[in-house]
């Protein structure tokens, strides 16, 4: 039998139990599975460091290796990340709203699971734990294909889970992974329209871009963050300087970190050597216009893709804009819908910034590095939504699920 249409089956017979599986039981799974990783930490880090030995000797940037590193403290985080998801509110079953027609129908909307969700992700085995946890709670099952590079990791961290699961009478599949890391694979994955009811791409936007181009499996796109900060004339000095080191460089491997930044000419003078010199504490390039290169003449000239490019590393593309129009201009041009900043006191600037850009998250005074599920009090995420359907921003356990009306009635026939 065909090996992913195999895990599809098996996927869709484990939702049906999730489905109907009460909150108490999957919360018990979620500890239970909590509980595993911490206790095979040392399995789980052995498999990791082969991982990491490869990607070495392939040569794979500091951030990659970042990205793909475990240890004991990020173990920890996994774990708790399954404990936090098991004390959030359970969504399905929740009542949206309900009303009686004129007919004596009474009617009820309720939320319920997406189904099987499929996730293609890259070199972060923290994701293997997250998206399994999420989609338990929401009663979904899932079926995961993370990167190569990643793959004795996450093998280690889902038999674990999996043995969890049926240590306390749960369908081991309710979690699975694609073992077969293959290209054809994961297109062949991309079009289970027979199984997977939606699929969630994490990672790169090459990796993000081939999924949209090849699934028939309705997507939903995560993750490709060109966020901007840009300083307006009127910005407080030592704040911008303060919101722009942090948005670049408290993690810059993530999605919501700053890639851009976006100066008014009317304060480049004063703002560009500050913040410049807040960047070097950190070894972060400056590639900037040639307005900046006058100012900043450390800097490295930015090439013509510079602006489009998701760094997530130490690089920040630096560009002098006449002011809010041209800033606006530019993030809508050149932004991916993540998270995009304004440093103002001008409420007016504050407004139009806000409405007119185009992004799930749009901030004022703030760092875009708070664009994130826990942050926002939703709880751990699934991942950022860029797009406008079903769900936008930070994915939590609501955006893991679907709708359904309950109609009663007394015999109404029409």
């Amino acid at each position: 039998m065909d090996y992913l249409s195999e895990l599809g089956k098996k996927a869709v017979k484990a939702g049906k139990f999730l489905a109907s599986a009460s909150t108490v039981k999957k919360d018990r799974a979620l500890l239970e599975m909590a509980d595993a990783l911490e206790i095979n930490t040392e399995k789980i880090l052995a498999e990791n460091e082969k991982d990491l030995i490869v990607a070495a000797e392939e040569g794979m940037t500091t951030a990659f290796m970042d990205r793909l590193k475990l240890d004991e403290a990020r173990i920890k985080s996994m774990a708790a990340g399954l404990r936090d998801a098991a004390a959030l509110k359970d969504p399905i079953g929740e009542s949206l709203e309900q009303f009686d027609r004129p007919n004596g129908l009474h009617i009820e909307k309720i939320r319920v699971p997406l189904g099987v969700i499929g996730i293609i992700y890259e070199a972060r085995p923290n994701v293997t734990s997250d998206a399994a946890g999420l989609c338990l709670k929401t009663g979904n099952s899932v079926i995961l294909r993370g990167g190569s590079r990643a793959l004795k990791s996450n093998m280690a961290i889902v038999d674990v889970m999996r043995n969890a699961l049926e240590g306390i009478g749960f369908p081991a599949d309710c979690v699975q992974l694609v073992r077969d890391t293959d290209r054809a694979t994961a297109v062949e994955m991309m079009r289970l329209n027979e199984y997977i009811d939606v699929l969630i791409p994490r990672g790169s936007a090459s990796l993000i871009n081939e999924v949209v181009k090849n699934s028939t499996v309705p997507v939903i796109e995560t993750g490709i963050g060109i966020c901007h900060v840009y300083v307006a004339e009127d910005a407080d000095i030592d704040m911008a300087v303060n919101i722009t080191v942090n948005a670049k460089t408290s993690k810059p491997s993530v999605c919501n970190a700053a890639e851009v930044l976006l100066v008014d000419e009317a304060i480049a003078e004063k703002f560009l050597p500050l913040v410049a010199e807040g960047l070097d504490k950190y070894k972060v390039e400056l590639r900037g216009c040639e307005k900046t290169l006058r100012i900043l003449p450390g800097a490295v000239k930015a090439s013509s893709t510079d602006f489009d490019t998701e760094f997530l590393d130490y690089i920040m593309a630096v560009r002098v804009v006449s002011g809010i129009d041209e800033a606006i201009n530019h993030i809508n041009t050149h932004g991916t819908g993540h998270s995009e900043a304004i440093v103002t006191s001008d409420p007016d600037k504050t407004r139009r910034f806000q409405n007119e850009v185009d992004a799930a998250a749009v901030y004022s005074n703030a760092s875009t590095r708070f664009t994130d599920g826990g942050e926002f009090g939703m709880g751990a995420e699934i991942g950022i939504s860029t797009q406008m359907l079903h769900a936008r921003g930070p994915m939590g356990l609501r955006e893991l699920t679907s709708y359904k009306y309950i109609i009663t009635g007394t015999g109404q026939t029409r």
